[in-house]
């Protein structure tokens, strides 16, 4: 019999999920033995497999493949990225087909170099659908992000919308799937991933830097505080989206948001086998208020902290340049052109660069 780890618990008795996020293929097993319900990857993940310990001469064989199956780098990359993804997705397909649809789902997200095209992004997301029924399609939430998640809903591609750290940007993202949906009368997956723990790092090195004098009390509940404010949003909309709490830094990204009909992706090392490990009580606590006092502290000291959390605080054009999707997208971009390195010296090493 198997046995029941804290998010068997947390399923039974809650409406809470969990997916796994960059995981290898053993930590693909392991979650989905220990609930997992789907998985997302990042533009890090062939990085962090062609890195991995593990993992490593198994990426790097297939880095060799997509090299010779490639007439640049550029390209090796997103084939190495499609085949490692695949290697996930064919994993959780089962559940997939045995929820009908509901569960299962896996996904990938392009080139973060050219996310400012949205054309790019929708042909990306379009070649990349093809690895399988269970692959959705991750988009950032900025101006051309926004445009490519429309063409795609019209295409009936299920989307993982993600880079949301601020509610203007979920606010946005939700107007645009309902009145396309509307319009295309197409109601693909759609997944509304929140950032809180990305949005924490940002915030905590902002108050560093310019000395900001506040307490980690405070800090630690920022992100999450946005988070919360958005899934209230989706849950008073009776919004046809899944809400995601992403980008986790800490046990609390993930128990903080119990009891919500909700996902929260967590790596399986260090986050989510810590919390097998320390099984904890399940309480919800996701409708647990943020003492007004502390949001006035946050919106007073941090002024990307009150960017984000206001109705308002940016319009569309200023998503993509706001500090944490900057901060977000940057980590991206480092990891992708690493593989970019990596590619281009097998390349040469293989002989098939003169």
């Amino acid at each position: 019999m198997r046995p029941v780890t804290y998010f068997h618990r947390v399923a039974a008795l809650s409406p809470t999920q969990f997916w796994v996020n960059n995981p290898t293929r053993e930590e693909a097993d392991l979650a989905l033995a220990a609930g997992a319900v789907g998985c997302t990857t990042n533009p890090s993940y062939c990085q962090k497999m062609i890195d991995h310990p593990v993992e490593g001469a198994y990426a790097r064989a297939l880095l060799d493949e997509a090299v010779r199956e490639s007439h640049d780098d550029s390209e090796a990359e997103a084939i190495l990225q499609r085949k490692l993804v695949q290697g996930i997705a064919e994993r959780f397909r089962p559940l997939y087909e045995k929820t009908k649809g509901k569960h299962g789902y896996v996904s990938i997200q392009g080139d973060p170099i050219h996310e400012h095209d949205a054309r790019t992004i929708e042909l990306e997301g379009l070649t990349n659908r093809e690895l399988g029924p269970n692959v959705c399609i991750k988009v950032p939430v900025t101006r051309p992000g926004l445009k490519a998640i429309e063409a795609l809903v019209r295409q009936n591609v299920p989307i993982n919308s993600t880079e949301i750290f601020a509610f203007a940007q979920a606010t946005a993202l939700c107007d645009l799937y309902e009145r396309t949906s509307a319009r295309a009368r197409r109601r693909p997956r759609m997944y509304l991933s929140h950032i809180a723990g990305i949005y924490d790092d940002y915030l905590k090195a902002y108050a560093q830097d310019k000395q900001v004098q506040i307490s980690d009390d405070l800090l630690w509940q920022a992100g999450l505080a946005i988070a919360r404010k958005v899934y209230r949003l989706v849950e008073a909309r009776g919004q046809k989206v899944t809400f995601i709490g992403g980008g986790a830094r800490g046990l609390h990204h993930f128990t903080e948001m119990v009891g919500g009909d909700l996902v929260v992706t967590i790596n399986w090392g260090g986050t989510a086998d810590k919390l097998i490990e320390q099984d904890p009580p399940v309480v919800y606590r996701v409708y647990n208020p943020v003492p007004q006092p502390v949001i006035d502290e946050l919106k007073a000291k941090l002024p990307d902290f009150r960017r984000g959390y206001v109705a308002r605080g940016l319009d569309v054009d200023e998503f993509a340049e706001f500090g944490p999707v900057e901060l977000f997208r940057s980590q991206f971009v480092k990891s992708w052109e690493r593989v970019l390195a990596v590619a281009g010296e097998r390349r040469r090493a293989l002989g098939l660069q003169g």
